[in-house]
């Protein structure tokens, strides 16, 4: 089993109901779900669609890092994400954060996630549920996180159950 860190995203129909189906998705085609962050609302980016909801996961999975990625693609069509405008508006967005302590780097993944250091809605609720040093970053969510600052990222104090 590996250790993964998923982080979660939706800003189409019932936003946090999208978020609470993806888990149980991805837990019943095997992947086991030990930590969740609370559900935090962000600003969209790029700004001119609905507000997001948030949230990560750590999770173990004997899932290869494709068949990882192959998965949360499955699940974000079944849940009727259709790819159109890039960074455009969505019911789900699955990423891997971290796929144990590895570096991917292959054409259809890159792991650690790149542009994690500088996104407040990833940063806001991995800092939940990772402490100390993240791998291959070798510095913690929160410190990360103070150097961008919460960017309009807003706890809604709901966990996702």
């Amino acid at each position: 089993m590996t250790s993964v860190v998923l982080a979660l995203g939706s800003n189409l129909g019932d936003r946090a109901a999208n978020l609470r189906s993806a888990v149980e998705r991805l837990e019943a085609i095997g992947i086991a779900v030990t930590k969740r962050s609370s559900i935090w609302e962000t600003p969209p980016v790029p700004a001119d669609q609905p507000e997001f909801l948030n949230a990560a996961i750590v999770a173990e999975t004997e899932l290869a890092p494709l068949d990882l990625l192959r998965a949360l693609k499955a699940i974000e069509y079944d849940l009727g994400r259709r790819h159109g405008r890039h960074w455009g508006p969505r019911p789900i967005d699955l990423d891997i954060l971290f796929y144990g302590d590895q570096a991917i780097d292959l054409p259809d993944l890159t792991v650690p996630h790149p542009r994690i250091a500088e996104r407040a809605f990833v940063l806001a609720p991995l800092a939940e549920v990772v402490e100390g040093a993240l791998p291959v970053l070798g510095q913690s969510a929160q410190q990360l996180l103070r150097k961008i600052g919460l960017q309009g990222a807003i706890s809604t104090d709901e966990r996702l159950v």
